[in-house]
């Protein structure tokens, strides 16, 4: 069963936007969880635009179900972490004022960094996955760095979808067997929707975990989050 894991960052930018604690993002966690999602992802960014460091503090204790912190593992970053022991930590190669993830890891040029880090977060008994492109060659020195699994980019799927769904799905599928051949998990996120998705986990038999915020929320907004969460898990299941 491919697992959903909710990412409320857009629901934070909501609040922010207005000041105080409307929409309220922690109740909006629990709802989520509440509504059959299976995990809860939060990407937290050195300016605080949606995600607060607070938020992940406040989040942490009450969550029931996979918490997952995405970020770029800088030393503060890192430390926060290690201070609220999620059960997933998802390594993405973000600069500070990047406005959302846009590239994968090279694992090649940056393996000895990631190593460091991969080794404290699995010291800590987390979940380590790396952000990657759908490209095969950075999949073994993936594997070297001790994580655990990877998260395939799929903004590139997700554009060429309508056009050339075929064509688009193909580097996700050998990219994948890789890392299932080496015994990484693969997880997924960027740009999925309701449309995309369930091809998209059809063609990925390796699939264990989909991240989804951006689409699931905006569709919220016309369908309600509990019918919305429904309609993505059931595209994991078709």
């Amino acid at each position: 069963m491919i697992k959903l894991s909710v990412n409320i960052n857009k629901i934070a930018t909501l609040r922010n936007s207005r000041g105080g604690n409307i929409p309220d993002v922690v109740k909006a966690a629990i709802d989520c969880e509440r509504f059959g999602a299976d995990g809860i992802t939060v990407h937290p960014r050195p300016d605080q635009r949606h995600i607060r460091y607070d938020d992940v503090r406040a989040l942490a204790p009450v969550l029931n179900t996979e918490f997952n912190i995405e970020g770029y593992p800088s030393k503060f970053f890192i430390d926060l972490v290690l201070e609220m022991r999620p059960a997933q930590v998802t390594l993405v190669p973000d600069p500070p004022g990047a406005l959302t993830s846009n590239a994968g890891w090279n694992t090649i040029q940056f393996g000895d960094f990631l190593k460091e880090v991969i080794s404290d977060c699995n010291r800590a008994g987390i979940r380590t996955s790396l952000f990657l492109d759908p490209n095969p060659d950075m999949v073994k020195s993936a594997y070297q760095t001790g994580a655990h699994r990877i998260e395939l980019y799929t903004e590139m799927y997700a554009k060429e979808y309508k056009s050339q769904r075929e064509k688009a799905i193909q580097p996700y599928v050998i990219t994948a067997q890789k890392a299932h051949d080496l015994g990484l998990g693969v997880n997924a996120g960027h740009d999925l929707s309701l449309e995309n998705l369930a091809y998209f986990a059809q063609h990925i038999p390796s699939l264990l975990e989909v991240s989804i915020g951006h689409a699931l929320i905006a569709d919220a907004l016309y369908l309600g989050l509990e019918n919305t969460i429904q309609a993505y898990k059931r595209q994991l299941k078709s």
